[in-house]
C-alpha cells in the first residue's frame, strides 16, 4: 500500500509551515505554544498551530520520518479518519497536558509535531506490541512495548526532575502517546486486551506519573 494522500498532505503542509517559521520569526512567535499567550490572551489556536512548527530542519525531518514510517500501519487499522483523529487529537491533547504541567511557568514555550507523532506511534504499538522499532545506534530492532516502557520511563523521569532539562516537550509527548493508546483500546478493545500484559508493562511509568501528580495535587 502506497503512502496515503492525506499523509503526503500533512508532510508537505508541515514542511511549508515549518520553513515559513524558520525564516519569519514574527510568524514563528505568533503560532508557537506559549503558556502566557494561551492563558492570558486566550490564543487557543496555538494548541494546534504549534504542532506544525519546528525548531530546525533536523527536528522537522525526524518527526516527519517517524510519521512516514508508522502512518501506514495506523491507517491500515483505523482508516484515514481514525489516523487524522489520532494525529490531530494527539497534538491537541499533548499541548493541553503540557499547558497543565507548565501552568505556573508563563514563559514556557514549545513547538513540534512530536505529540501527534507519538500518538500515531503508540497507536501502532498498541495494535502490535511486538512491532520492531530500531534506532540509528542500535542495529537490532527492539519490541515496541519495550521501546514504549523506555520512552515513558525517560519522559516521566525528566518531567519529575525539571532541572534535568533536555529541551524536549515530554508532557506533549506523553499526552499524545496516551491518546494513541486510548483510541486503540476504544476501537479494538478485545484485540488490544489480548496484549494486556505487554501494554501494562509499557504503561507502568505512566501509572507512576499519575500517582505522583495526584499526590502533589493534594
Amino acid at each position: 500500500m502506497g503512502l496515503s494522500p492525506v499523509v503526503i498532505a500533512i508532510l508537505l503542509f508541515t514542511a511549508i509551515i515549518s520553513f515559513k517559521g524558520f525564516n519569519d520569526m514574527s510568524f514563528f512567535s505568533k503560532y508557537m505554544f506559549e503558556v502566557r499567550a494561551i492563558q492570558r490572551n486566550k490564543e487557543y489556536i496555538r494548541l494546534i498551530t504549534s504542532g506544525f512548527l519546528h525548531a530546525d530542519p533536523m527536528h522537522l525531518i525526524f518527526n516527519m520520518l517517524t510519521l512516514y514510517f508508522f502512518s501506514g500501519l495506523v491507517i491500515g487499522n483505523f482508516g484515514v479518519g481514525g489516523f487524522l483523529l489520532i494525529y490531530l487529537g494527539s497534538i491537541l491533547a499533548g499541548n493541553i497536558f503540557s499547558l497543565y504541567i507548565h501552568k505556573d511557568n508563563p514563559m514556557y514555550r514549545a513547538i513540534g509535531a512530536s505529540g501527534g507523532v507519538s500518538g500515531v506511534l503508540f497507536a501502532a504499538i498498541a495494535m502490535n506490541p511486538f512491532l520492531g522499532i530500531g534506532f540509528f545506534f542500535i542495529p537490532i530492532p527492539i519490541p515496541g512495548y519495550i521501546f514504549g516502557a523506555l520512552y515513558f520511563g525517560y519522559s516521566v523521569y525528566m518531567m519529575l526532575n525539571p532541572k534535568q532539562w533536555d529541551n524536549l516537550g515530554h508532557a506533549a509527548h506523553l499526552g499524545g502517546a496516551v491518546v494513541g493508546l486510548l483510541y486503540s483500546l476504544l476501537v479494538y478493545p478485545e484485540y488490544t486486551l489480548q496484549h494486556s500484559f505487554q501494554l501494562l508493562i509499557m504503561s507502568l511509568p505512566l501509572i507512576y506519573l499519575g500517582i505522583m501528580l495526584f499526590k502533589n495535587k493534594r
